[in-house]
């Protein structure tokens, strides 16, 4: 994956992250951990590529590890840590990035019902 290919899916990510959660990233290049997000509680996690994956299956990655900082980061918070919202089923799981046909999609992970492109979710 190029450096441009992951700021493309991270883009696309944050853009689902600003649409649905209330929690914004601090990011810092850091040399012996690679790209951290950082809660305002000043937590963190290191995020990067899979390797050896399709461009579908490493946004769907990227997509889970910047889940895992956001159900992290609102917990911390004090707030629901669900996130992205599965519109089935509010406050009681989060959509799961996944992929289907070649796109990496969120999906319901009890009904298996698509829900967007990841980067196309709209603000709740």
């Amino acid at each position: 994956m190029t450096d441009a290919e992951f700021t493309d899916a991270l883009d696309a990510v944050l853009r689902d992250l600003r649409a649905q959660c209330a929690v914004r990233p601090r990011f810092e290049d850091d040399a012996e951990s690679g790209l951290m997000m950082y809660a305002p509680d000043g937590s963190g996690q290191g995020i990067g590529p899979a390797l050896g994956a399709t461009p579908a299956e490493r946004m769907a990655s990227l997509a889970e590890q910047v889940q895992e900082w956001a159900v992290e980061a609102l917990w911390s918070a004090g707030a629901s840590a669900v996130w992205p919202h599965c519109p089935e089923h509010p406050d009681a799981h989060p959509l799961t990035a996944t992929v289907t046909g070649g796109t990496a999609i969120w999906a319901c992970p009890k009904s298996g019902a698509p829900f967007g492109r990841i980067g196309t979710l709209e603000s709740r």
